[in-house]
């Protein structure tokens, strides 16, 4: 079965910035391609940070003030030293949150929920910034057609995991929800087909009417050890 990763849906032609890129620079080239962040490159083009319009509100904020308040944390001394950078080196938050172009869509999703971030640049094995994938892209999974999921379930599921068993089973899409009709011969078969079918790209619910002739599960109980009292 085929599983999407990030770089099925992210956005290739990326823009980034060098590490000597000035903030002036950095904000003239938001302005202009109306985005809200941007890597930043070192010259082998590994990505070494990003800069996002909160780190250049730092400025704003802190008005050019350079010397620290009395009992000031960690935190705000370090938004106060990007307020006096000059440039993306000094302005980017790092390390950079980025995913591998190997990365599955459901781990690039958990990534970006779980540090809260909009936006993943995706890098090659070496670390070279290949693309960048923002929620929007992970969500195109969902625009597929019902016949293209169709077609994977009966496909990459039925016909790669129930060879001998696929025949039985039925499938109709609606909307990106899939029901699983027919019968199989075991429990494992038809468990095994409901759990596949919600890895599908675009798959939004599993509605699993699958029967079968034979509970395989029981099986494991005839060789638990008995206890005798």
């Amino acid at each position: 079965m085929r599983t999407w990763k990030i770089s099925d849906v992210m956005t290739r032609d990326v823009v980034s910035v060098p590490e000597d890129a000035s903030y002036r620079d950095v904000v003239d080239l938001l302005v202009e391609r109306r985005i809200s962040a941007v890597p930043v490159v070192d010259g082998s083009g590994r990505v070494t940070g990003v800069v996002s319009e909160a780190d250049l509100l730092r400025k704003i904020e802190y008005g050019g003030e350079d010397q620290p308040r009395i009992f000031e944390s960690r935190r705000r001394r370090g938004e106060r030293a990007k307020a006096s950078a000059r440039t993306a080196a000094g302005l980017m938050s790092t390390p950079a949150v980025v995913a591998l172009e190997s990365t599955p869509i459901a781990a690039a999703a958990r990534l970006m929920d779980s540090h809260g971030v909009k936006r993943l640049p995706v890098t090659d094995d070496a670390g070279r910034l290949v693309g960048i994938a923002s929620r929007g892209d992970l969500l195109r999974t969902y625009l597929r057609t019902d016949d293209e999921i169709r077609q994977d379930v009966v496909a990459g599921v039925l016909r790669t995991f129930l060879i001998d068993e696929a025949d039985g089973v039925t499938v109709e899409v609606t909307d990106g929800v899939v029901a699983l009709g027919g019968k199989v011969d075991r429990r494992s078969s038809a468990e095994l087909a409901e759990r596949l079918t919600r890895q599908v790209a675009g798959v939004v619910e599993v509605s699993s009417g699958v029967t079968y002739a034979f509970d395989d599960d029981k099986l494991g109980n005839l060789h638990e050890p008995f206890t005798t009292y």
